[in-house]
């Protein structure tokens, strides 16, 4: 698309919002979000290098977070200063021109370490940008640095024994530096949240950018899956696996989501006659008193703003889900990382990766499952070959038709429920405990493997634990600009989530 379309889009948000439309400068620039940035960038009420450099400065001295495993300095404020040069040239490169922007550690960043989060890798420098990243940085988005993990992608903690910057381990969540901050994409969740940077990118098997969104306060996206090209991304299963934007508003996600997908801004939907379904016998299961009070009271408020609530059953699901879910991460996760290690020339093998994993939880799985091409069973471990072949040929087709069914029965155009059915636990071994993984990813893995577009959006912050809350809606597949352009009057009926303190 050409970039005066992008621009005219995100100068709509920023008006929309209401937030920087006047030129003005903010008292202080690391409270910008993507849009705002790029207009103020664009408009020369700030350059990029001072917002690059006023970030750098917020992450040196939230250190702490252990949100990154590259803060690359030196490549920031040379690529700031050339887009400033570039600008005052009247050369503009797109609708992230100057923008700095955090990317998973993860996806491919030219020049740039891409470990993955684990030991093995810490040496593999990519010689070319993911697709996903490059699109940004065609739009003239600058690259902050490379974002924490769950080691491998292999969980929802965010406890990675080999990464982390300051002690204690552990990426930290800003609204409670004892808490995580969700997982695997903890990293940009938390650079997020702490105003270390506007947006990024994370990544997506069965929740990872939408569970530390929801945790911090953020907005997350699961695009249909197959709408962005994951090339460059170390993988865990190229069935499930997919790049998702994060930001502080779900209106920034759709400004990325538009720059990667090629699409346009939506524009935020009248909620009026929106039909929303609400499957309480699942979604609804676990839920802590903080995530409870505020997800009922967003519903409660979506109502009053013209939002048709629909109860909807899907007897179905769980049993479905569940035969389409571990089977096929753990099964393709070997062939996949096989690929991927070949293809992109990193020197190592899965079992000398597989080797040298420093984080407990991710090791105890490689070496039990992954490796072994094993399954847990009825009796002990079983070969998952022919599990997976039923996952894929059975359960996965069955659990498409069972959302497709449920959206038709009933005339929605979203599910929506919590993100997560808890707030952010205490960070620490015990955040890695299987209980644990499973609860945070009751919510987000049946979309996942369904294959369809999820938007997580923040909800509000807890009456006991002033923690985050995220409310998710999931759309049918395919139907991501309008999931997105209903998270956008969503959010305008909810209100921003404070800024931690």
């Amino acid at each position: 698309m050409h970039a005066l379309r992008f621009l005219a889009a995100a100068a709509a948000i920023v008006l929309i919002d209401g937030c920087a439309s006047t030129g003005q400068r903010p008292a202080d620039i690391t409270q910008l979000g993507v849009a705002d940035a790029a207009r103020l960038i664009r408009d020369k009420t700030i350059s990029s290098a001072e917002l690059t450099q006023a970030l750098i400065a917020r992450a040196d001295a939230n250190a702490d977070l252990n949100a990154f495993v590259t803060l690359d300095r030196t490549g920031a404020m040379a690529a700031a200063r050339q887009a400033d040069a570039d600008l005052a040239a009247g050369k503009l490169r797109g609708p992230l021109h100057g923008v700095p922007l955090v990317i998973k550690d993860n996806i491919h960043v030219a020049g740039l370490p891409s470990s993955a989060g684990t030991p093995a890798l810490r040496g593999f420098v990519p010689r070319q940008n993911a697709p996903t990243a490059q699109k940004l940085i065609d739009a003239g988005a600058i690259v902050l640095g490379k974002t924490n993990m769950h080691e491998l992608a292999f969980g929802i903690s965010g406890y990675n024994e080999a990464t982390f910057s300051a002690q204690p381990i552990g990426v930290r969540n800003p609204y409670d530096r004892t808490r995580f901050a969700g997982g695997s994409s903890s990293g940009t969740g938390a650079a997020v949240a702490a105003r270390i940077a506007p947006g990024g990118l994370g990544s997506d098997t069965g929740g990872s950018s939408r569970i530390p969104s929801a945790v911090t306060g953020g907005a997350g996206f699961r695009p249909t899956i197959g709408r962005y090209d994951n090339a460059g991304v170390a993988p865990i299963s190229h069935t499930r696996d997919t790049v998702g934007p994060m930001a502080r508003t779900v209106a920034d996600v759709a400004l990325l989501d538009a720059v990667i997908a090629g699409g346009q801004v939506p524009e935020p939907a009248p909620l009026k006659g929106v039909k929303l379904g609400v499957y309480r016998a699942y979604f609804f299961n676990n839920l802590d008193a903080d995530t409870g009070s505020v997800i009922n009271a967003a519903l409660d408020k979506l109502a009053k703003a013209g939002a048709t609530i629909v109860e909807v059953d899907m007897p179905e699901l769980q049993k479905l889900n569940n035969g389409a879910s571990f089977p096929v991460a753990l099964y393709e996760a070997y062939d996949d990382m096989k690929a991927y290690l070949e293809k992109y020339q990193t020197g190592k093998t899965v079992e000398e990766v597989a080797a040298m994993i420093a984080s407990q939880d991710v090791k105890g799985t490689y070496n039990g499952l992954v490796v072994p091409r094993k399954l847990p069973g009825p009796d002990g471990l079983i070969d998952a070959a022919p599990v997976y072949q039923a996952a894929i040929g059975e359960a996965r087709p069955a659990l498409i038709k069972h959302y497709a069914d449920t959206f038709a029965r009933y005339g929605i155009e979203a599910l929506i429920f919590p993100t997560t059915p808890h707030v952010a636990v205490v960070q620490g071994p015990e955040a890695s405990k299987l209980e644990t993984f499973l609860l945070f990813i009751q919510n987000t893995d049946p979309g996942s493997n369904a294959g369809v577009p999820g938007l997580s959006i923040p909800a509000g912050l807890g009456a006991t634990t002033g923690l985050p809350v995220g409310i998710e809606i999931d759309g049918p597949r395919g139907s991501d600009a309008r999931l997105l352009a209903i998270g956008m009057a969503i959010e305008k009926v909810l209100g921003p989530t404070p800024a931690p303190k």
